[in-house]
């Protein structure tokens, strides 16, 4: 075959199970590798996490102020971005970097993982009812997760997994790649769930359910409300009710309430009550005054009791867990609550309230088993580097962010997506996701666990050399290969 001939055929890349059919000059199905002149390269350059200065050619820097270079009192580290994986896992690591640190030589194994078991848990702040626990979460009309378990003041989601990336349909598998791909780029993605709301979500950004963008979420139950801004009430109003979804609180009732003295008022709650001045179960969840399905807080009032307290003339106020809702109120010679202008003196109050709600946010989290066979890059015995993440010898980072390793068996992960540089997520058809993961422990052991030592590099001959990249091949169009 002629050198001609060679340079003009597609080539086939290894990097990943879709095995594509590159063409000269083109990349492949994942937009991370490319044919230049009859040879595989990573279209990206290795990044390098640097504090201090950039540098230069093939090596792109990260300037992350936050990362603090603990694992080495260095300020270069080298992440897993671009730097390709160990597929098909019989081979070392793209990169295995050792570095002195105070007499010590520690070794960085970075690679791109690819994650066919992998997901992100999605936390937003909101008082707003999302959907009913378990509800499915979709994209397009495709499942992609569902809703779990709400959390103080946030609405929990629980998106991508294997089930969903291969357990389904082609399409199924595509869009969930494609949706998991976007929320760890920190793109923004509108999320529908089925019987509830729909939802943008973007890392870092106030969620927008139902087209309306969410400010802050709730300073707490109302039962803590109560026992946070008791004290600022009394004297002002001779009843506060909190109105919550979860729990409704009542200061006349509430053992703040008692602690200060505050005197019965005859007020009567629809809903369970659980303990003094705490109510479940007062309304439905919605969208209304604190989470609840109401947009009249009355209506969760019953008829007054005379001989407990209740007057003519006694004032009420009704606020939400945000302050974003709140009533005021003058009972009539019936006993009937009356709306009323807020007295001034009572407004700083749900000002305070409103003060003390943090901002609303969405946070993803993204979340992967990262074992299987890409532990043969560190060494020939996986189970070994199991062990050693397991007994805290071997730190794991993704992109140089520290990630929590659950306990138990395997290397489970989960790290925050804006702990990460950006661009850090790439995909493969298959459909997968693809991320930074480094290893960190010091060289004894390493040797230890039987790691690839021959396949060892300085940081200086990384950032002199750095690796197989074709920098005209970065930012172009993708070209769909064989394979996809």
């Amino acid at each position: 075959m002629s050198e001609r001939r060679a340079r003009d055929e597609k080539i086939r890349c290894d990097a990943c199970p879709v095995m594509c059919y590159i063409a000269p000059g083109k990349v492949g199905a994942c937009d991370r590798y490319a044919n230049e002149g009859g040879k595989i390269i990573r279209c990206d350059p290795i990044t390098i996490l640097d504090r201090r200065v950039e540098v230069g050619g093939e090596v792109r820097p990260f300037l992350n102020a936050d990362w603090d270079g603990d694992l080495g009192g260095d300020d270069l580290f080298l992440s897993g971005v671009g730097a390709g994986t160990t597929y098909p896992d019989y081979k070392p690591a793209p990169f295995i970097v050792s570095r002195e640190v105070e007499g010590a030589d520690f070794v960085t194994v970075v690679t791109e993982a690819i994650y066919s078991y992998c997901g992100v848990k999605v936390k937003i702040d909101t008082d707003r009812h999302l959907g009913p626990e378990a509800a499915t979460v979709r994209v397009g009309g495709e499942a992609i997760g569902h809703v779990t378990t709400a959390e103080y003041g946030s609405q929990m989601l629980s998106l991508g997994g294997v089930e969903h990336l291969t357990g389904g349909s082609k399409v199924e598998g595509r869009v969930t790649c494609d949706a998991l791909l976007r929320l760890c780029n920190r793109e923004a993605v509108e999320l529908d769930i089925d019987g509830g709301a729909s939802v943008i979500v973007e890392a870092g950004q106030p969620p927008i359910v139902d087209g309306q963008r969410e400010d802050r979420m709730r300073v707490g139950c109302g039962s803590a409300t109560i026992g946070m801004f008791a004290s600022q009430w009394q004297g002002l109003v001779d009843e506060v009710v909190v109105v919550d979804d979860h729990i409704t609180g009542v200061v006349s009732e509430h053992q703040a309430g008692k602690v200060l003295g505050w005197p019965d008022t005859g007020i009567r709650i629809k809903g369970r009550r659980s303990t003094p001045g705490r109510y479940f179960q007062v309304a439905g969840p919605g969208r209304g005054w604190g989470g609840t399905d109401i947009e009249d807080p009355l209506t969760i009032l019953n008829p007054w009791w005379e001989k407990k307290g209740a007057r003519a003339g006694l004032t009420l106020l009704m606020v939400s867990t945000t302050g974003e809702h709140h009533g005021y109120y003058v009972l009539d010679d019936d006993l009937v609550p009356r709306p009323a202008p807020l007295p001034e003196a009572l407004r700083a109050s749900v000002d305070l309230i409103a003060e003390n709600c943090e901002p609303a946010l969405c946070t993803v989290m993204f979340q992967a088993g990262a074992g299987g066979s890409l532990r043969s890059g560190v060494t020939g015995n996986p189970v070994r580097l199991t062990r050693s993440v397991q007994a805290r010898k071997t730190r794991v980072t993704c992109g140089g962010a520290t990630a929590y390793v659950w306990p138990g068996g395997g290397i489970t992960l989960m790290v925050d997506v804006l702990a990460m540089p950006e661009g850090s997520f790439g995909y493969v058809p298959t459909p997968a996701l693809v991320a930074p993961l480094e290893f960190t422990l010091p060289r004894a052991e390493f040797r230890g666990l039987g790691g690839h030592d021959g396949a060892v590099r300085s940081i200086a001959d990384i950032l002199e050399t750095g690796g197989e990249y074709g920098a005209e091949f970065r930012g172009v169009a993708r070209v769909p290969e064989q394979g996809e």
